[in-house]
C-alpha cells in the first residue's frame, strides 16, 4: 500500500490502542483464544473459553426468550454437511463467492473489496490535506465497494495504485473465490457435500412438514441455532471475520399478498438510526428515524420486515450494545439479490468500524421456489377465499421437444426455471417474446442465460371460478452473526477505571447480569474454615435457585479478588466475615450493602434476573463505605 504522508491522528491510535487492551483482557481471561495454539494457530479459527462460553449461552437463552418464545416460534435443528444438490439450488454452489487477488510475488490472497475499504479510509483517517474533491471521489467509491463488478474492482485498484499490504508487490486482477468448504458424504466419496454456510436452508427444506404441524396457516416462522462455515478469503480482523461461527436465524413465513403485522403498532413509536439509500447515496450520515414513518413512507417496504428491525434494535441494545452505535444500513439497489423485495443490516460500530451483525431481508418467494423446482416437491401454502372467486389462472407450458433439441441437457433445468415463475415475470416473459419473439432467460438458481424463442413456451390465461388457490410464501429473514454481536458486546461494556494511588488499574466488562458470564461471586474475607463453611451454604443455596456462581477461597486480598472478578464482568460479589449478615457489593458503582443472612439469597437472585433494580436494594438495606481491603494490592 502505498504511503500517505500524514502520521496517523490520535484517534486511530486510540482505537488501536483500545483494541488491543480488549484483545488482551479477551485472551489473557478466556473468553476467546485463537485455535491450536500452541501449533501457531490457523487464521480465522478461534476457541471460546470459560467465560466465552458462558457470554454465549447467556445470549442466546435471551435471544430465544426474544424472538422464538415471544413471538411463538418453532425452532428446529439440522445438519451441518449438507449434500450439494441443496445448496445447488439455492444458488450457494454457483454463486456463493467473494472477489480475490493474489499477490503475485508470494501469492498471498486478499479480499479486493477489503484491499480497496482499507486503502481508501487510510487515505481519510491519516492525510490531513486531502481536498474535498477527493474526499467525495473517495466517499463515492466506498459507497458503492458493494456494487462493484470484478473488471471495476480491478479499475479501482490499478487507478489508486493499490498494493499489496504486507509485501508491496502488484497484485492480480480480482476474480471469484467459492467460499464453502467442500466435503464428501459416505466412504465412496461419489456423493458432495459443503459445510452449510448458512443454517437457512434446513428451514426452507422443511417448510411442508411445518406447515402442517401449523395447522397449514400463515403466518409461521422457524428458527435455527447452528454452526455455519465459510472459507474466508483473509480474516484477519480477529473474532469479527472467522471461518466458523454461530449463526440465529429466523425465516417468518407470511402470505405475499399480505406483509402487515399485528404487532406492528406496539414498536411503531420507536425510534433509532436508520441509514437508507438516500443517505448513503447523497454521502449522508444515518439519521434517527420512527420505525412507523419509515414504513408508512415506504423507506421500508412493510410492516413485517420493520417489525423484526424493530425487535432486533430491542434485543441488541437490551443486551448491553450501545444504541447511539447500532444502525439499520438498508442495502442499495444493485446490491441486492435481484429476487430481495428490500434488504436492510444492522451494524454496529466497534474499534473495526461500523460492521454488519444482523441481517434483515424480504427474500420473496425466491428460496421456496428454487427448492421446488429442483426436488420436484410442491413448497406451497394454499388461502381458501370465503366465497368463490373468478380469477385469472396463468398455464406455462415449456415445449420440452424443442428445449431438449437445442439446449440438450439443460433442457430440465430450464423447463422446471420456467414453470416456477411468479405471475408477473410469466407475464412480462410473454409479453417480451410477443413483441421481439426472442429473448435472453435467466435461470435465477444458477445463473445460466438462455435465448428463448416464442414456440418453445406457451404462457396462457383463463378465468376460473375457484374456492381458494395456492401460492408460495415469502420470507421475512433476520439472521444473526452471533460471534460478531459478542464482540461488540465486549467492547461497548469494557472500560477501565481512573488510577487511585493504593489500587490496582482494572479493567471491567459491564455486561448487564443477565448477560453476564456468571452472576455472583461468593468470598470468605479471610482463610477460616467457619467463613468457608458458610460461604459454601451460601453458594449452594444460590445454584439451587438457578443463579450461577463462583467461590473464591485462594486467600488473595479481598480487593485483589474483586479486580479479578470485575474483570470478568461478574455483577455482584457476597463477602461473608464474622458478623451477622454479608456485605452484597454491586459490581460497576463498587457499593455495598449489608443483606441478613436469610435474604441474601432471594436478594441476589432478584438482582440476577433483573426483576430487582440495585437503586432499589440500596434503598432498602444499610449502604456501608466501601472497605480499606479493597483497595489493597
Amino acid at each position: 500500500m502505498s504511503k500517505v504522508a500524514n502520521e496517523p491522528d490520535s484517534a486511530a491510535h486510540k482505537k488501536e490502542a483500545f483494541r488491543l487492551l480488549v484483545k488482551n483482557t479477551l485472551e489473557r481471561r478466556l473468553f476467546y483464544i485463537p485455535s491450536f495454539k500452541i501449533y501457531g494457530g490457523v487464521a480465522g479459527l478461534y476457541d471460546y473459553g470459560p467465560w466465552g462460553c458462558a457470554v454465549e449461552t447467556n445470549l442466546l437463552n435471551l435471544w430465544r426468550q426474544h424472538f422464538v418464545m415471544e413471538e411463538d416460534m418453532f425452532e428446529i435443528r439440522c445438519p451441518s454437511v449438507t449434500p450439494e444438490v441443496v445448496l445447488k439450488a439455492s444458488g450457494h454452489v454457483d454463486k456463493f463467492t467473494d472477489l480475490m487477488v493474489k499477490d503475485e510475488v508470494t501469492g498471498d490472497c486478499h479480499r479486493a473489496d477489503h484491499l480497496l475499504k482499507n486503502f481508501l479510509n487510510d487515505i481519510l483517517a491519516k492525510d490531513a490535506k486531502i481536498t474535498a474533491e477527493k474526499k467525495k471521489e473517495i466517499m463515492t467509491d466506498l459507497a458503492s465497494l458493494d456494487e462493484f463488478t470484478g473488471p471495476e474492482l480491478g479499475a479501482k485498484i490499478k487507478a489508486y495504485n493499490i498494493k499489496a499490504p504486507d509485501t508491496g508487490n502488484e497484485v492480480s486482477e480480482p476474480y471469484p473465490f467459492n467460499l464453502m468448504f467442500a466435503t464428501t458424504i459416505g466412504p465412496t466419496g461419489l456423493v458432495r457435500g459443503y459445510m452449510r454456510p448458512e443454517t437457512a436452508q434446513g428451514i426452507f427444506v422443511n417448510f411442508k412438514d411445518l406447515y402442517y404441524e401449523n395447522g397449514n396457516k400463515l403466518p409461521f416462522a422457524a428458527a435455527q441455532i447452528g454452526s455455519a462455515y465459510r472459507n474466508e478469503i483473509a480474516p484477519r480482523q480477529g473474532p469479527m471475520r472467522v471461518r466458523e461461527f454461530t449463526m440465529a436465524e429466523i425465516e417468518h413465513f407470511v402470505n405475499p399478498f399480505d406483509k402487515s403485522h399485528p404487532k406492528f403498532k406496539n414498536v411503531a413509536h420507536l425510534e433509532f438510526f436508520l441509514f437508507p439509500r438516500a443517505e448513503q447515496t447523497g454521502l449522508k450520515d444515518h439519521v434517527k428515524t420512527c420505525i412507523g414513518d419509515a414504513v408508512a413512507k415506504g423507506i421500508v417496504d412493510n410492516e413485517t420486515l420493520g417489525y423484526f428491525i424493530a425487535r432486533t434494535y430491542l434485543f441488541l441494545t437490551g443486551i448491553g450494545i450501545n444504541k447511539e452505535r447500532v444502525r439499520f444500513r438498508q442495502h442499495l439497489q444493485n446490491e441486492m439479490a435481484h429476487y430481495a423485495e428490500d434488504c436492510w443490516d444492522a451494524e454496529i460500530e466497534c474499534s473495526y468500524g461500523w460492521f454488519e451483525c444482523v441481517g434483515l431481508a424480504d427474500r420473496s418467494a425466491f428460496d421456496l421456489k428454487a427448492h421446488t423446482s429442483k426436488s420436484g416437491v410442491e413448497l406451497v401454502a394454499h388461502e381458501v377465499f370465503d366465497n368463490p372467486k373468478d380469477v385469472e389462472q396463468l398455464t406455462i407450458l415449456p415445449n420440452k421437444k424443442i428445449l431438449g433439441k437445442v439446449f440438450r441437457k439443460d433442457q430440465k433445468i430450464l423447463s422446471e426455471s420456467l414453470q416456477s415463475m411468479t405471475d408477473a415475470e410469466a407475464l412480462a416473459l410473454k409479453a417480451e417474446l410477443e413483441e421481439k419473439e426472442k429473448t435472453i432467460y435467466r435461470v435465477c438458481t444458477t445463473g445460466q442465460e438462455f435465448e428463448l424463442t416464442k414456440e418453445m413456451v406457451t404462457i396462457s390465461q383463463q378465468v376460473v371460478k375457484t374456492h381458494g388457490r395456492n401460492f408460495t410464501p415469502s420470507v421475512i429473514e433476520p439472521s444473526f452473526g452471533v460471534g460478531r454481536i459478542m464482540y461488540c458486546l465486549y467492547e461497548h461494556c469494557f472500560y477501565t477505571r481512573p488510577y487511585t494511588p493504593g489500587e490496582q488499574v482494572s479493567s471491567v466488562f459491564r455486561f448487564p447480569p443477565l448477560i453476564a458470564p456468571i452472576k455472583c461471586t461468593v468470598f470468605p474475607l479471610i482463610q477460616r474454615e467457619i467463613l468457608n463453611l458458610k460461604a459454601k451454604q451460601i453458594s449452594n443455596s444460590l445454584t439451587r435457585v438457578g443463579v450461577s456462581n463462583k467461590m473464591d477461597v485462594t486467600g488473595r486480598s479481598i480487593g485483589k479478588r474483586y479486580a479479578r472478578t470485575d474483570e470478568v464482568g461478574i455483577p455482584f460479589a457476597i463477602t461473608v466475615d464474622f458478623d451477622e449478615g454479608v456485605t452484597v457489593r454491586e459490581r460497576d458503582s463498587k457499593q455495598q450493602i449489608r443483606v441478613p443472612d436469610g435474604e441474601v439469597v432471594d436478594v441476589v437472585r432478584d438482582l440476577a434476573n433483573g426483576s430487582l433494580p440495585w437503586a432499589k436494594v440500596t434503598s432498602s438495606y444499610q449502604v456501608v463505605l466501601v472497605p480499606d481491603t479493597e483497595a489493597e494490592s
